[in-house]
C-alpha cells in the first residue's frame, strides 16, 4: 500500500511513519525540519501552508508509484488561551495550519484518487474537536472544522470509492504540549485567574498522557480494513466516556461537568 503521512518529524506523525513502514508499506511523509530519518520512509519537504510545495509533494509520489492508497492528514499545531485574549494573527495561524493545511492537501489528493476510483483519507482531529475545551478554544475550532468538511466530503466521494475516516485522540504524551502557543498576557491572567491553574491540569493530563505508538498501532489496523468506519476515538476509558456523555447529556449539564473537570 502506497501511504502518505504529513508531519512526520514527531509525535504522531513518526509514530505511525515508522510502525506503517515495518508493516511492509511504502510509506512517504512531509517534513519542514531535519529530523533523524526514519528507515524505509521517503522524506519530502512540505509546508501545508504552501500549496505549491504541497502539490509537488503529490506529484512526487505520483511519479514514483503512480498511485496514493492512503492520505493521513497529521500536521497541526495548539494555541492555548483565553479566546478573549488571543490574538487574531495566532487565531489565523491556527486555522491555516489545522485546517486550511488540509483543505490544501485534500484538494490535490481526492482528485488522484478520484481517478483512481478508490483510496482512503484519514484526518487526524481531537476529542477537542467533538467538545469546546476551555482555554484551547481556537484550538477546538480548528478541530471542529476538520470535523464538518470530512462530515461533507465522506457523502460526496463515497461514489468513487473513496472512504474518509476521522481519527479523535485524547491526550498523548508529545512534543505538541511543548510546541504549544500560549497566550502569556498579564491581563489574561488577570482577568482569567483561573487559567494558569487549568493549562497546568491540561498539560499534565498530556504529558502524562497515552504513547503516540498506542495511536500507529490502531492505525495500523485502520489502513488495511476494507470497510474503515468513519470515526474513531483512541483515547482513556475517563476521556471515551466524556465523548459519550456530550452525546447523551442536555449540553447545560455537560458544561457543568466540563467546567468541574478543569476546574472552572
Amino acid at each position: 500500500m502506497v501511504i502518505l503521512i504529513t508531519g512526520i518529524t514527531s509525535g504522531f506523525g513518526r509514530a505511525m511513519a515508522q510502525r506503517l513502514s515495518q508493516d511492509g508499506h511504502k510509506v512517504y511523509g512531509t517534513f519542514r525540519r531535519e529530523s533523524e530519518p526514519i528507515p524505509g520512509v521517503t522524506y519530502i519537504k512540505a509546508d501545508v501552508r504552501d500549496e505549491d510545495s504541497l502539490k509537488s509533494a503529490v506529484n512526487q509520489v505520483l511519479e514514483a508509484e503512480g498511485r496514493i492508497d492512503t492520505l493521513i492528514s497529521n500536521a497541526g499545531m495548539g494555541i492555548g488561551g483565553p479566546l478573549e485574549f488571543t490574538p487574531v494573527d495566532d487565531a489565523r495561524l491556527q486555522m491555516d495550519v489545522n485546517f486550511m493545511g488540509m483543505v490544501r492537501l485534500l484538494d490535490q489528493v481526492v482528485p488522484v484518487m478520484r481517478r483512481q476510483r478508490h483510496g482512503h483519507i484519514i484526518c487526524i482531529s481531537s476529542i477537542g474537536g467533538l467538545m469546546g475545551l476551555p482555554y484551547q478554544g481556537m484550538y477546538s475550532a480548528s478541530k471542529f472544522a476538520i470535523e464538518g468538511y470530512c462530515e461533507a466530503l465522506r457523502l460526496e466521494v463515497r461514489q468513487f470509492g473513496i472512504h474518509v475516516t476521522v481519527i479523535n485522540p485524547g491526550d498523548f504524551s508529545t512534543g505538541f504540549t511543548a510546541q504549544r502557543n500560549k497566550v502569556c498576557n498579564p491581563d489574561a491572567m488577570a482577568a482569567y485567574p483561573g487559567y494558569s491553574q487549568s493549562m497546568e491540569s491540561i498539560e499534565h493530563d498530556e504529558n502524562t498522557g497515552l504513547k503516540p505508538e498506542r495511536l500507529a498501532r490502531r492505525i495500523s489496523k485502520i489502513v488495511c480494513k476494507r470497510h474503515p468506519r468513519n470515526r474513531y476515538t483512541i483515547a482513556t476509558l475517563v476521556q471515551k466516556a466524556s465523548v459519550l456523555l456530550k452525546a447523551i447529556l442536555p449540553s447545560r449539564w455537560f458544561d457543568c461537568v466540563l467546567g468541574a473537570y478543569y476546574k472552572l
